[in-house]
């Protein structure tokens, strides 16, 4: 078995999906044999009160770093201040984690015989591939979302310079992964028309958990305590950012203000949240409400109180990434409506499971088209949630994404 250090920028009680990812695959090692030890950053993206009172962070280092313990598995977690819209502040918090994590991990995580590195940002590779040199041993570098490309996408990444910087880091970080994952096969195709040889490419994707994506009903307490009973609900739950294409859907709610049985939901934070809040009311969007980002722990009462679930993408990142509330959602047995690129990842789990509708990112008329017979078709639609379930179940189960993992740790230790 072996002794892994697991570099990560998010990891529980941060109350992110990709920590939530990070933290199953660590629980899995510990379940197989190995020894983790995880190197992340304080809870920066979304607080989950309830996981930080289960998971409490004790000062180390004068504060500097703060030490946890996730189910029996060391953390140490590196002090960032909370993520807000600076970008400046957002690299500043990214150079303090890759130094004072690189000194801990020196002084405390001992023996290693292989990293595991997940992106984004794409400096986690090139952070992975220095305590590599310091320690002697292989990294994984797992690919979440293809970056420089999504920034570009969405107009973050501009100034060619910068950009020609990008590309030549994300080469740096390939030459020298061990082994790369990539969570979706139109990724992986993605990195081997970049040059990436095949033999170091590995599509495994994201997991579910079905002792955490449990059934609720349409009436649960989450459905009660925010009024959601009595109408078709429309959720969205995650991010509110760029890489979502949101205000299509608010051009879709616009088209469906009749509808006075319908409620479409926003469930989180994030940088558009004030500019969608400012919209919402400015249109006088009465079929439209936001709600704060809820703790983990209730995602699976936020998609029961569902009748449907929307995964919006912006258009030109279909290839770069696939969200995981996906798997999720479908676990939950809610029936899907996704705004993503022809032909991408998402789309074609989508159609393969036949558990919703693929829209254009940028068409509200066939958004709103969708939406509403979804509304006019209820049983239809729940059946489609019936069939995610069941294929996911197939497909996507967590034992075997750690299986897969387990074997190729073991192939980089054995060389």
């Amino acid at each position: 078995m072996a002794r892994v250090l697991v570099l990560t920028l998010l990891f529980p009680p941060d109350g992110v999906s990709t920590a939530h990812i990070v933290g199953d695959l660590v629980l899995d090692m510990a379940r197989q044999g190995h020894q983790p030890t995880v190197f992340t950053t304080t809870p920066h993206y979304n607080r989950d009160i309830l996981a930080e009172a289960a998971q409490p962070l004790q000062n180390w280092w004068g504060g500097l770093l703060r030490r946890s313990t996730f189910h029996g598995v060391p953390v140490y977690h590196v002090r960032v201040p909370r993520k807000g819209r600076s970008i400046a502040l957002r690299l500043l918090a990214w150079a303090i984690f890759h130094v004072v994590s690189t000194l801990a991990a020196v002084k405390y995580a001992g023996r290693v015989q292989v990293i595991f590195a997940p992106s984004p940002p794409l400096t986690m590779g090139f952070h992975a591939w220095i305590i590599g040199l310091m320690k002697r041993c292989p990294f994984i570098y797992n690919v979440q979302e293809i970056y420089p490309d999504i920034a570009i996408s969405l107009g973050a990444l501009r100034n060619r310079a910068l950009v020609r910087l990008a590309f030549a880091l994300e080469r740096f970080v390939y030459d020298r992964a061990a082994a790369i994952t990539v969570i979706a096969p139109r990724m992986r195709q993605r990195l081997v028309d970049k040059g990436v040889p095949v033999r170091k490419l590995e599509v495994i994707p994201n997991s579910v958990d079905f002792d955490q994506m449990t059934l609720e009903a349409r009436d649960n307490a989450f459905a009660r305590q925010h009024g959601l009973l009595g109408r078709f609900v429309v959720s969205y739950a995650g991010n509110l950012g760029p890489a979502q294409g949101l205000e299509t859907v608010l051009d879709a709610a616009a088209l469906l203000q009749t509808h006075d049985d319908l409620l479409i939901v926003f469930v989180g934070g994030g940088i558009l949240e004030r500019a969608l809040q400012s919209r919402i009311a400015a249109s006088g969007l009465g079929n439209v409400r936001m709600l704060p980002h809820q703790p983990y722990a209730l995602v699976p009462e936020i998609y029961g109180a569902s009748d449907v679930c929307l995964v919006p993408q912006a258009a030109g990142t279909g290839s770069e990434a696939i969200p995981s509330k996906i798997y999720r959602i479908m676990a939950c047995a809610r029936p899907v409506i996704a705004s993503a690129d022809a032909g991408s990842d998402l789309a074609r789990l989508i159609e393969d499971a036949g558990c919703g509708e693929v829209v254009t990112p940028t068409d509200p008329v066939a958004l709103a088209a969708t939406i509403r017979n979804a509304l006019e078709h209820p049983a239809q639609w729940a059946a489609k949630g019936s069939e995610g379930r069941a294929y996911v179940e197939r497909h996507y189960s967590r034992a075997a994404i750690a299986r897969n993992y387990e074997a190729l740790i073991g192939r980089l230790c054995a060389t």
